[in-house]
């Protein structure tokens, strides 16, 4: 008698972790970033204090959203970012690549690939949920790119951003140096 008791309360559970699951494009073009204050890594340090979106006003940014430090598709579309990393910091553009990793993850991972640009760290996914890229379901951001202002504005967004090939970079890359 209990076991279909329990089985209703899993399919319940099942059925609520899907409604809570991401549920796709939140933000438009036009629309104010949301507010973030998040602890970051580079290749040679910890910043526990972290970098908000009021230290970003006045600039212009890419906030790239992936999945998980040291996986094969992430570690391609950081090394693309580190790679030509001069090249867009000649189009005035930060990069502030964000997941759910945990800041010391996010170090040794940009240690060891050697980031120079920061890796922020949403361990309660609060900033993934409100991009709209974190997904309860699996624990993980999905791959997006935001473009911001320095009106703290979204220019840009890409929320099936791949690494698949450069295509979706050099749009990513075409688009930063028109404006």
């Amino acid at each position: 008698m209990r076991l279909p008791i329990f089985l209703n309360l899993i399919s319940v559970m099942i059925i609520f972790g899907l409604a809570q699951a991401q549920s796709g494009e939140t933000l438009k073009v036009g629309d104010r970033i949301p507010d973030f204050k998040l602890a970051y890594a580079t290749q040679d340090t910890v910043v526990f204090d972290g970098i908000s979106s009021d230290d970003m006003k006045g600039k212009r940014y890419l906030v790239a959203t992936f999945p998980a430090a040291w996986s094969p598709g992430c570690t391609k579309e950081m090394c693309t970012f580190r790679d030509t990393f001069a090249d867009l910091a000649k189009l005035n553009i930060e990069i502030l690549a964000v997941s759910g990793d945990y800041v010391f993850t996010q170090h040794e991972w940009a240690k060891y690939q050697k980031f120079s640009f920061k890796l922020m760290s949403d361990p309660t996914r609060e900033f993934g949920r409100k991009l709209g890229v974190y997904n309860d379901q699996n624990g993980f951001f999905k791959r997006a790119i935001f473009v911001v202002g320095p009106d703290g504005l979204i220019q840009y967004i890409n929320y099936n951003y791949s690494v698949a090939d450069e295509k979706d970079y050099n749009t990513l890359k075409a688009f930063l140096a028109q404006k």
